[in-house]
């Protein structure tokens, strides 16, 4: 089967989130499943300095923006047998300190730029001597493409394009723009419709996509039920009831070869389930990197993400300050909301032998957290898959969850199934509650060998890509087979 992923970040080369994460093993466990892929993702900065062996190919985008043709090129690598990885080279759009925004504010011109690389796949998709069967899209920034192949394929008589499909990471992001920016499209204006890509007189990609692809997929079976509610539907739920029959439900996995306690150059202390005395030195590591006291007995708390309110921080902010008496330690890598930010420092600098906190990004410490700490805080307000619980349960990490998307589907409470309970869960967004589920952390941590008993369960957990690649690979086929 031959499958073109289009993703606006995609892992080693570009992330800002979990989004990269997924899109990169998924290409990657595609072709290990014998799958021809090829990945689209545009060249952002740095990542020519990152891979010399950049190649750029005798091909010009010359593509129109409403009135005027914006030039682009095309960059190729060939990271591995039967994946090929071609990037849109534009300077103005691309080469910039942020994928999207900037100092917490989206780049004024993003319309143009996302036009412009949904305009750039649709013609790679259509001219490549390499024809694929299944264009996969992800989130707003891809989402006009079922639009424009459909359009080309009734106007400009594109005999068999390929069939699309769009996975929905975060409904809540939906690329919506003013009227105005219609007309970067230079689509038939019959389409700024209710059917279209028209949304509360305005310019919505991600319905667009909802409403033109031939199959839909979120990165969670909960996340699929959710977003076509009102609650979680964010003004989309009503064209997602109406295109049900296409959506399904699909838990990321997670790449071991890189997410992993035995083989991991990002750790300083190998470890596994039989042997967890190398956790605990991470643990003593990080007290010891982050300035708090180095003290094993003390139980270690962690918390890594963007700062922003669907991650729950601002119930995190109140529990933490309900809880920061009792004997713990908190530590925190993440950047987002500047008052989040300031809150998170604020709280460091009060209580600096409990609370330490790092903002921006760092490759290595991710690890290094998950490992060393003994319990992981996700109190999300929605959480369409969610990575870091799954990452915590392989490294012995008991994780403490709001029971909502992907954490529902991933983790399991003791009131789930105690035998097999890897995790706390809690159900009211309120800070009251997530402080609830601290102190039932707390409690586990004195029992050492039920402790031991969720952390074995967690290790033993199995979210690996193989799977969940067979399963994307069921909907191609799904798609490829339907009138």
């Amino acid at each position: 089967m031959k499958v073109l992923l289009a993703s606006s970040e995609v892992y080693p080369y570009s992330k800002t989130g979990g989004l990269a994460d997924m899109v990169g093993a998924l290409a990657k466990y595609l072709a290990h499943a014998g799958c021809q892929v090829v990945l689209v993702t545009p060249l952002y900065s740095s990542i020519r300095a990152r891979h010399p062996e950049l190649q750029r190919l005798d091909w010009k985008l010359e593509l129109p923006l409403d009135s005027h043709l914006v030039s682009g090129r095309v960059c190729v690598l060939q990271p591995a047998h039967r994946l090929t990885v071609y990037f849109i080279e534009h300077s103005g759009f691309f080469e910039r300190p942020g994928l999207y925004q900037e100092h917490g504010r989206d780049y004024p011109d993003n319309a143009e730029r996302f036009v412009f690389f949904s305009k750039a796949v649709v013609n790679l998709a259509r001219y490549l001597p390499w024809r694929a069967q299944v264009v996969h899209l992800h989130d707003w920034q891809t989402a006009l493409v079922p639009l424009l192949i459909q359009d080309q394929k009734q106007r400009d008589k594109w005999l068999r394009p390929p069939r699309t499909c769009l996975t929905i990471h975060n409904l809540a992001y939906q690329g919506q723009f003013p009227a105005s920016t219609f007309g970067l499209t230079n689509l038939p204006w019959s389409y700024f419709s209710m059917e279209g890509v028209e949304f509360h007189g305005g310019v919505n990609c991600l319905k667009a996509g909802i409403g033109h692809a031939q199959g839909l997929t979120t990165v969670s079976p909960r996340y699929a039920r959710e977003i076509t509610t009102p609650e979680l539907g964010f003004g989309l739920d009503g064209i997602l009831r109406q295109q049900d029959h296409l959506l399904t439900g699909i838990l990321n996995g997670v790449d071991y070869t890189e997410w992993n306690t035995e083989h991991n150059p990002n750790l300083h202390n190998a470890y596994h389930k039989d042997d967890l005395s190398g956790k605990t030195a991470e643990k003593l590591a990080l007290q010891k990197e982050f300035g708090l006291p180095v003290n094993a007995q003390i139980p270690l708390f962690g918390n890594i993400g963007r700062l922003v309110h669907q991650k729950g921080i601002d119930i995190l902010l109140g529990a933490l300050e309900e809880m920061v008496a009792a004997d713990l330690q908190f530590v925190s890598l993440g950047a987002g909301l500047p008052e989040f930010e300031s809150a998170l420092l604020d709280l460091a600098r009060r209580y600096p032998h409990k609370v330490a906190v790092r903002t921006g990004y760092d490759h290595g410490l991710p690890h290094r957290i998950e490992a060393a700490s003994d319990f992981f805080l996700m109190p999300s307000h929605f959480e369409p898959c969610g990575l870091n619980q799954m990452y915590s349960l392989r490294y012995g990490t008991v994780p403490i969850v709001r029971a909502t998307g992907g954490l529902d589907d991933s983790v399991i409470d003791v009131r789930e199934n105690a035998a097999l309970a890897n995790g706390i869960k809690f159900d009211v967004y309120s800070s009251s509650a997530l402080a609830h589920a601290m102190r039932k952390a707390l409690a586990l941590f004195q029992h050492r060998d039920l402790l031991q008993h969720y952390r074995n369960n967690g290790m033993n957990q199995d979210f690996s890509w193989e799977r969940t690649a067979r399963e994307y690979m069921k909907v191609y086929e799904n798609i490829l087979t339907r009138d």
